[in-house]
């Protein structure tokens, strides 16, 4: 029962460190010389300085050690940085890859499930709805046009559930085209995003994009909005293609794509 009952010991910052870096390295052979340049920058610095202005031993021995860790702090940056590039790189393109990005952001108080709301069971083009204290997200993968056009059913269906109210929708596409947002830049998009609201009340199919308008939700109205929208996705519905798992989400390294 002793045996049974024991957890499995956590691995120590060190261990993490280094495998964090035996797989990056394996897709980035730049990485050894850019963390050695890195760790070495600050302790090069402190020896000239120190050689122009004549330390005294003991000076030395505070800057040597406050350079060693600064070296360490700039490295473990620079690991954390490539890293996730190639954590990234790996995954782009792939269905799913945008809410496998999102769906550790909620310690950030979003809250973005793994199934899709939509999926074109033809062209794989899928899109996923979040929530936060800020409002509704929709965030939508394959050709522009296409989920645009969804999305527009999709904000119609969110309108219904939340009539009477001013809860925003924000839209984001991802992807490589002139209007979508690459999936590196996807977490500062959701969070920087823009909503569709009318411009003319008398007709609100015209609709301008702005600037997000500050727009806090408290923790039981957002709670309250992820019931409404459960509901309304449970009415629904959605097609799954052929090949697709919704409920499972893309392989992502969390050791690559940690840290941010």
């Amino acid at each position: 029962m002793a045996e049974k009952d024991a957890k499995p010991k956590k691995q120590s910052t060190i261990k993490q460190i280094i495998q964090i870096y035996k797989y990056t390295a394996k897709e980035d052979k730049a990485l050894p010389w850019l963390e050695a340049g890195s760790f070495l920058l600050p302790v090069v610095v402190a020896v000239i300085i120190g050689l122009i202005f004549k330390w005294s031993w003991l000076t030395w021995i505070f800057v040597m050690i406050t350079a060693v860790m600064l070296g360490i702090l700039l490295a473990t940056m620079m690991l954390t940085r490539r890293a996730d590039a190639v954590g990234y790189k790996q995954i782009d393109g792939k269905t799913g890859a945008a809410i496998s990005v999102l769906s550790n952001m909620g310690k950030a108080g979003f809250n973005f499930p793994q199934e899709p709301v939509w999926v074109d069971p033809r062209t794989k083009d899928a899109i996923w709805r979040g929530t936060s204290m800020n409002g509704i997200y929709l965030i939508g993968e394959g050709d522009y046009g296409r989920v645009m056009k969804a999305m527009d059913r999709q904000e119609r269906e969110i309108k219904g559930v939340t009539a009477g109210s001013s809860i925003p929708v924000y839209r984001i596409a991802v992807g490589h085209g002139p209007k979508q947002v690459q999936l590196k830049d996807v977490r500062k998009a959701v969070t920087k995003a823009k909503s569709y609201e009318p411009t003319d009340h008398k007709n609100p199919l015209i609709a301008k994009i702005h600037p997000r308008r500050r727009f806090l939700l408290t923790k039981a109205e957002v709670s309250t909005l992820d019931d409404r929208l459960r509901t309304l996705q449970a009415k629904a519905g959605y097609g799954i293609p052929k090949g697709i798992d919704p409920n499972r989400r893309q392989r992502v390294s969390r050791r690559a794509m940690r840290g941010r």
